[in-house]
């Protein structure tokens, strides 16, 4: 793909998922445009062992936008963030297609792997704000990561992660479409838990009514049948 074919298909990936953007002009101020551009000319270097000119045009840009993009991480087409302030890749890390990142995104590693420390990111997934995503293993297709989670280990495709550390929650193994990027509705565990615990809790308040009741009426027939033979007595 030619530099100004690449350029076209970034500005209308951007102008498709922010509705900020009123005009093709104001695509190139956006930090995210800058920071993936900027990244595909130093994973070039990279890739071809300048490593130190990789790195200082990748710090250079962190600098710059707040989008720190190691060089040699892997990034398929299509990639949009958000904003982007505070966002972190790291080296080993592998993004598919069409992948959303919003600011605050972490993708990194534990400090304790060898060679792939870092997640793979399958397409068209989504990750909200402040997500964390630390570890070598694989996000699946068209999965969604709530804002705040910290994602520990594997996530099947098309599931939904919240909470922390993060927990899957199924969406019935249906697609999530590129265009939901609703970072607000999530399916959320705890409350439903919590929802079942108060069911459980409404049970057995019913049982022990039932059993006080029916100890409340056998003392009531003990006791009269004592009067009853107390009465026979005399």
């Amino acid at each position: 793909m030619g530099i100004i074919n690449y350029i076209k298909e970034e500005m209308q990936i951007i102008k498709e998922r922010d509705p900020a953007i009123k005009s093709s002009m104001e695509v190139f101020l956006y930090p995210s445009f800058k920071a993936i551009l900027r990244y595909r000319m130093a994973h070039s270097l990279y890739v071809h062992k300048h490593y130190f000119l990789a790195r200082w045009l990748s710090q250079k840009t962190a600098r710059k936008t707040g989008i720190e993009i190691h060089p040699g991480a892997t990034i398929g087409k299509g990639l949009f963030i958000d904003h982007g302030i505070g966002e972190v890749i790291g080296e080993t890390t592998i993004i598919g297609d069409y992948v959303t990142l919003y600011q605050g995104v972490t993708l990194g590693g534990t400090g304790k792997e060898q060679g792939k420390r870092h997640p793979t990111i399958g397409n068209n997934v989504m990750i909200s704000a402040g997500a964390k995503v630390i570890g070598s293993f694989t996000v699946g297709e068209n999965s969604k990561i709530g804002a705040g989670s910290v994602v520990l280990s594997e996530v099947p495709p098309n599931s939904t992660v919240v909470g922390v550390p993060g927990r899957v929650v199924k969406r019935d193994n249906k697609r999530v479409p590129r265009e939901d990027l609703d970072q607000v509705h999530f399916p959320d565990p705890l409350q439903h838990d919590m929802s079942g615990l108060k069911k459980e809790n409404d049970c057995l308040k019913g049982e022990l009514k039932k059993l006080y009741d029916t100890i409340d009426l056998l003392e009531k027939k003990i006791d009269h049948l004592s009067k009853r033979s107390g009465k026979e007595e005399q």
